[in-house]
Protein backbone atom coordinates (compact mmCIF):
# COMPACT_ATOMS: atom_id res chain seq x y z
CA UNK A 1 0.00 0.00 0.00
CA UNK A 2 3.10 2.33 0.84
CA UNK A 3 3.97 2.27 -2.68
CA UNK A 4 0.85 2.93 -4.24
CA UNK A 5 -0.44 5.66 -1.64
CA UNK A 6 -0.33 8.16 -4.06
CA UNK A 7 -2.75 6.27 -6.70
CA UNK A 8 -6.47 7.45 -6.66
CA UNK A 9 -7.88 4.29 -5.28
CA UNK A 10 -5.26 4.72 -2.12
CA UNK A 11 -5.68 8.53 -1.65
CA UNK A 12 -9.20 8.60 -1.71
CA UNK A 13 -9.37 6.47 1.00
CA UNK A 14 -7.20 8.08 3.35
CA UNK A 15 -3.68 6.16 3.19
CA UNK A 16 -3.03 7.17 7.09
CA UNK A 17 -6.60 5.34 8.11
CA UNK A 18 -5.96 2.51 5.89
CA UNK A 19 -2.63 2.11 7.22
CA UNK A 20 -4.22 2.20 11.32
CA UNK A 21 -6.94 -0.34 10.24
CA UNK A 22 -4.26 -2.85 8.59
CA UNK A 23 -2.13 -2.11 12.10
CA UNK A 24 -5.23 -3.09 13.86
CA UNK A 25 -5.78 -6.13 12.54
CA UNK A 26 -2.11 -7.36 12.53
CA UNK A 27 -2.95 -6.70 16.44
CA UNK A 28 -6.30 -9.17 16.55
CA UNK A 29 -3.79 -11.41 14.78
CA UNK A 30 -1.48 -11.67 17.50
CA UNK A 31 -4.06 -13.07 19.66
CA UNK A 32 -4.14 -16.49 17.91
CA UNK A 33 -0.38 -16.95 18.83
CA UNK A 34 -1.03 -15.46 22.63
CA UNK A 35 -3.45 -18.21 23.42
CA UNK A 36 -1.55 -21.24 21.48
CA UNK A 37 1.10 -22.13 24.10
CA UNK A 38 -0.31 -23.48 27.55
CA UNK A 39 -2.10 -20.11 29.15
CA UNK A 40 -0.39 -18.57 31.94
CA UNK A 41 -0.34 -15.12 33.43
CA UNK A 42 1.56 -13.31 30.63
CA UNK A 43 -0.32 -15.27 27.82
CA UNK A 44 -3.53 -13.84 29.37
CA UNK A 45 -2.24 -10.69 29.04
CA UNK A 46 -1.44 -10.65 26.06
CA UNK A 47 -4.86 -12.36 25.02
CA UNK A 48 -6.91 -9.18 26.32
CA UNK A 49 -4.56 -6.83 25.00
CA UNK A 50 -4.49 -7.87 21.60
CA UNK A 51 -8.09 -9.00 21.01
CA UNK A 52 -9.43 -5.68 22.49
CA UNK A 53 -7.05 -3.29 21.72
CA UNK A 54 -6.95 -4.34 18.00
CA UNK A 55 -10.86 -4.34 17.82
CA UNK A 56 -10.78 -0.77 19.20
CA UNK A 57 -8.18 0.27 16.94
CA UNK A 58 -9.59 -1.56 13.54
CA UNK A 59 -13.48 -0.53 14.23
CA UNK A 60 -12.84 2.91 15.47
CA UNK A 61 -10.55 3.79 12.19
CA UNK A 62 -13.39 2.26 10.18
CA UNK A 63 -16.18 3.75 11.75
CA UNK A 64 -14.24 7.30 11.67
CA UNK A 65 -14.34 7.30 7.86
CA UNK A 66 -17.74 6.48 7.94
CA UNK A 67 -19.11 8.96 10.13
CA UNK A 68 -17.62 11.98 7.59
CA UNK A 69 -19.55 10.25 4.86
CA UNK A 70 -22.97 10.36 7.39
CA UNK A 71 -22.08 14.00 8.26
CA UNK A 72 -21.89 15.04 5.00
CA UNK A 73 -24.16 13.08 3.78
CA UNK A 74 -26.40 14.45 6.31
CA UNK A 75 -25.69 18.03 6.00
CA UNK A 76 -28.45 20.05 3.35
CA UNK A 77 -26.54 23.67 2.62
CA UNK A 78 -24.62 25.05 -0.44
CA UNK A 79 -21.28 24.85 2.05
CA UNK A 80 -20.20 21.64 1.57
CA UNK A 81 -19.18 19.95 5.08
CA UNK A 82 -14.78 18.91 4.77
CA UNK A 83 -13.84 16.88 7.87
CA UNK A 84 -9.74 16.30 6.92
CA UNK A 85 -8.11 13.11 8.60
CA UNK A 86 -6.67 15.37 11.33
CA UNK A 87 -9.69 16.26 12.01
CA UNK A 88 -10.81 12.39 12.10
CA UNK A 89 -7.87 11.84 14.75
CA UNK A 90 -8.60 14.04 16.73
CA UNK A 91 -11.91 12.00 17.40
CA UNK A 92 -10.52 9.11 17.47
CA UNK A 93 -7.84 9.54 19.88
CA UNK A 94 -9.66 9.60 22.99
CA UNK A 95 -11.38 6.45 21.79
CA UNK A 96 -8.06 4.63 21.97
CA UNK A 97 -7.21 6.31 24.91
CA UNK A 98 -10.52 5.18 26.82
CA UNK A 99 -9.59 1.59 26.15
CA UNK A 100 -5.94 1.83 26.48
CA UNK A 101 -6.97 3.27 30.05
CA UNK A 102 -9.28 0.61 30.74
CA UNK A 103 -7.09 -2.08 29.54
CA UNK A 104 -4.12 -0.60 31.74
CA UNK A 105 -6.32 -0.46 35.13
CA UNK A 106 -7.46 -3.46 34.56
CA UNK A 107 -4.20 -5.36 34.06
CA UNK A 108 -2.84 -3.71 37.57
CA UNK A 109 -5.62 -3.91 39.39
CA UNK A 110 -6.69 -7.38 38.60
CA UNK A 111 -3.96 -9.15 36.28
CA UNK A 112 -5.50 -11.29 34.25
CA UNK A 113 -4.78 -15.33 35.21
CA UNK A 114 -5.20 -18.58 34.06
CA UNK A 115 -7.64 -20.99 36.02
CA UNK A 116 -7.53 -24.92 35.66
CA UNK A 117 -11.17 -26.07 34.74
CA UNK A 118 -12.65 -29.53 33.76
CA UNK A 119 -14.25 -29.80 30.65
CA UNK A 120 -17.85 -31.81 30.16
CA UNK A 121 -15.32 -35.01 29.11
CA UNK A 122 -13.13 -34.44 32.35
CA UNK A 123 -9.99 -33.20 30.39
CA UNK A 124 -8.46 -30.58 32.73
CA UNK A 125 -7.11 -27.85 30.98
CA UNK A 126 -6.25 -23.90 31.33
CA UNK A 127 -7.78 -21.19 30.46
CA UNK A 128 -7.91 -17.31 31.04
CA UNK A 129 -9.79 -16.26 34.30
CA UNK A 130 -12.98 -14.24 32.73
CA UNK A 131 -14.76 -12.15 35.53
CA UNK A 132 -16.89 -8.28 35.83
CA UNK A 133 -13.91 -6.72 34.06
CA UNK A 134 -14.48 -8.74 30.45
CA UNK A 135 -18.50 -8.50 30.88
CA UNK A 136 -17.85 -4.89 31.21
CA UNK A 137 -15.92 -4.46 28.46
CA UNK A 138 -17.87 -6.97 26.29
CA UNK A 139 -21.25 -4.61 27.02
CA UNK A 140 -18.94 -1.55 26.02
CA UNK A 141 -18.30 -3.31 22.89
CA UNK A 142 -21.55 -4.38 22.16
CA UNK A 143 -22.64 -0.37 22.69
CA UNK A 144 -20.09 0.29 20.16
CA UNK A 145 -20.66 -1.88 17.67
CA UNK A 146 -24.74 -0.90 17.87
CA UNK A 147 -23.66 2.76 17.18
CA UNK A 148 -21.59 2.15 13.92
CA UNK A 149 -24.44 -0.35 12.82
CA UNK A 150 -26.78 3.44 13.47
CA UNK A 151 -23.73 5.06 10.98
CA UNK A 152 -24.09 2.36 8.28
CA UNK A 153 -27.73 2.76 8.01
CA UNK A 154 -27.48 6.57 7.59
CA UNK A 155 -24.96 6.16 5.07
CA UNK A 156 -26.60 3.21 3.04
CA UNK A 157 -27.92 5.58 0.09
CA UNK A 158 -24.45 7.72 0.35
CA UNK A 159 -22.64 7.89 -2.95
CA UNK A 160 -18.94 7.38 -2.42
CA UNK A 161 -15.82 7.04 -5.21
CA UNK A 162 -14.86 3.47 -5.51
CA UNK A 163 -18.19 2.28 -3.59
CA UNK A 164 -15.90 2.64 -0.65
CA UNK A 165 -18.55 3.69 2.19
CA UNK A 166 -20.85 0.61 1.19
CA UNK A 167 -17.76 -1.71 1.38
CA UNK A 168 -16.99 -0.43 4.77
CA UNK A 169 -20.16 -0.53 5.93
CA UNK A 170 -20.17 -4.08 5.16
CA UNK A 171 -16.73 -4.58 7.13
CA UNK A 172 -18.88 -2.81 10.23
CA UNK A 173 -21.58 -5.09 9.46
CA UNK A 174 -19.60 -8.44 9.54
CA UNK A 175 -17.42 -7.34 12.56
CA UNK A 176 -20.46 -6.79 14.58
CA UNK A 177 -22.44 -10.01 13.64
CA UNK A 178 -19.38 -12.01 14.15
CA UNK A 179 -18.21 -10.35 17.78
CA UNK A 180 -21.37 -10.74 19.05
CA UNK A 181 -22.03 -14.45 18.08
CA UNK A 182 -18.82 -15.10 19.16
CA UNK A 183 -19.84 -13.29 22.69
CA UNK A 184 -22.72 -15.31 22.61
CA UNK A 185 -20.83 -18.68 22.19
CA UNK A 186 -18.37 -18.10 24.36
CA UNK A 187 -20.44 -16.72 27.57
CA UNK A 188 -23.97 -19.18 27.11
CA UNK A 189 -23.31 -21.59 24.46
CA UNK A 190 -19.55 -23.00 25.66
CA UNK A 191 -18.84 -21.64 28.45
CA UNK A 192 -16.91 -25.41 29.81
CA UNK A 193 -15.99 -26.21 25.96
CA UNK A 194 -12.74 -28.00 26.16
CA UNK A 195 -9.55 -25.82 25.15
CA UNK A 196 -9.75 -27.31 21.21
CA UNK A 197 -13.09 -25.74 20.69
CA UNK A 198 -12.19 -22.29 22.72
CA UNK A 199 -9.19 -22.19 19.99
CA UNK A 200 -11.42 -23.35 17.02
CA UNK A 201 -13.59 -20.07 18.17
CA UNK A 202 -11.14 -18.07 18.37
CA UNK A 203 -9.63 -19.02 15.04
CA UNK A 204 -13.01 -18.64 13.85
CA UNK A 205 -13.64 -15.01 15.24
CA UNK A 206 -10.40 -13.52 13.97
CA UNK A 207 -11.00 -14.97 10.32
CA UNK A 208 -14.41 -14.16 10.01
CA UNK A 209 -13.50 -10.15 11.38
CA UNK A 210 -10.32 -9.60 10.54
CA UNK A 211 -9.91 -11.50 7.47
CA UNK A 212 -13.49 -10.46 5.80
CA UNK A 213 -12.85 -6.93 6.50
CA UNK A 214 -9.38 -7.00 5.06
CA UNK A 215 -10.44 -8.59 1.91
CA UNK A 216 -13.54 -5.79 1.71
CA UNK A 217 -11.50 -3.09 2.62
CA UNK A 218 -8.17 -3.25 0.66
CA UNK A 219 -9.68 -6.41 -1.77
CA UNK A 220 -11.04 -4.04 -4.24
CA UNK A 221 -8.27 -1.54 -3.99
CA UNK A 222 -5.84 -4.76 -5.09
CA UNK A 223 -7.58 -5.76 -7.70
CA UNK A 224 -7.81 -2.23 -9.33
CA UNK A 225 -4.84 -2.21 -9.05
CA UNK A 226 -3.23 -5.28 -10.92
CA UNK A 227 -5.56 -4.38 -13.87
CA UNK A 228 -3.97 -1.05 -14.28
CA UNK A 229 -6.80 1.09 -13.25
CA UNK A 230 -5.84 2.06 -9.54
CA UNK A 231 -5.15 5.71 -11.04
CA UNK A 232 -8.21 5.60 -12.75
CA UNK A 233 -11.39 7.42 -11.16
CA UNK A 234 -14.46 5.59 -10.63
CA UNK A 235 -16.37 6.57 -14.18
CA UNK A 236 -19.71 5.06 -12.61
CA UNK A 237 -19.21 7.13 -9.24
CA UNK A 238 -18.49 10.38 -11.28
CA UNK A 239 -21.25 9.59 -13.37
CA UNK A 240 -23.99 10.39 -10.52
CA UNK A 241 -22.23 13.32 -9.49
CA UNK A 242 -20.14 12.13 -6.99
CA UNK A 243 -18.37 15.10 -5.33
CA UNK A 244 -15.34 15.60 -3.27
CA UNK A 245 -17.56 16.15 -0.04
CA UNK A 246 -18.29 12.19 -0.39
CA UNK A 247 -14.26 11.40 -0.30
CA UNK A 248 -13.62 9.41 2.58
CA UNK A 249 -10.13 11.55 2.99
CA UNK A 250 -12.44 14.66 3.26
CA UNK A 251 -9.99 16.01 0.56
CA UNK A 252 -11.21 17.34 -2.74
CA UNK A 253 -9.77 15.12 -5.19
CA UNK A 254 -12.41 15.06 -8.34
CA UNK A 255 -12.46 18.86 -9.81
CA UNK A 256 -16.00 20.29 -9.48
CA UNK A 257 -16.58 22.79 -12.13
CA UNK A 258 -16.15 26.47 -11.46
CA UNK A 259 -19.48 28.48 -10.90
CA UNK A 260 -20.11 30.94 -13.70
CA UNK A 261 -20.35 34.50 -11.52
CA UNK A 262 -21.45 36.33 -14.64
CA UNK A 263 -24.39 33.96 -15.53
CA UNK A 264 -25.64 33.75 -11.99
CA UNK A 265 -25.80 37.81 -11.85
CA UNK A 266 -27.72 37.33 -15.02
CA UNK A 267 -30.20 35.24 -13.57
CA UNK A 268 -30.14 37.61 -10.48
CA UNK A 269 -31.08 40.63 -12.27
CA UNK A 270 -33.64 38.94 -13.98
CA UNK A 271 -35.37 38.07 -10.81
CA UNK A 272 -35.02 41.19 -9.69
CA UNK A 273 -36.67 42.54 -12.23
CA UNK A 274 -39.82 40.30 -11.77
CA UNK A 275 -39.98 41.65 -8.40
CA UNK A 276 -40.23 45.56 -9.38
Amino acid sequence: MYKHRKLKVFKVASPIFLSITLLGCATMYLEMAAIFPSLDQYSCIATKWSRHLGFCVTYTALLMKTWRVSLTYRVKSAHKVKLTDKQLLQWMVPILLVMLIYLGTWTFSDTPTAEEIVDNAGLRFKQCVYNWWDHSLAIGEVLFLAWGIRVCYNVRNAESLYNEARLISYAIYNIAIVNIMMIAFHLFIFPRAGPDIKYLLGFIRTQLSTSTTIALVFGPKIIRVLRGQGDQWDNRARSRGVTASFSLNGIGLVPEEAPDLYQENEELKVTTKQYL
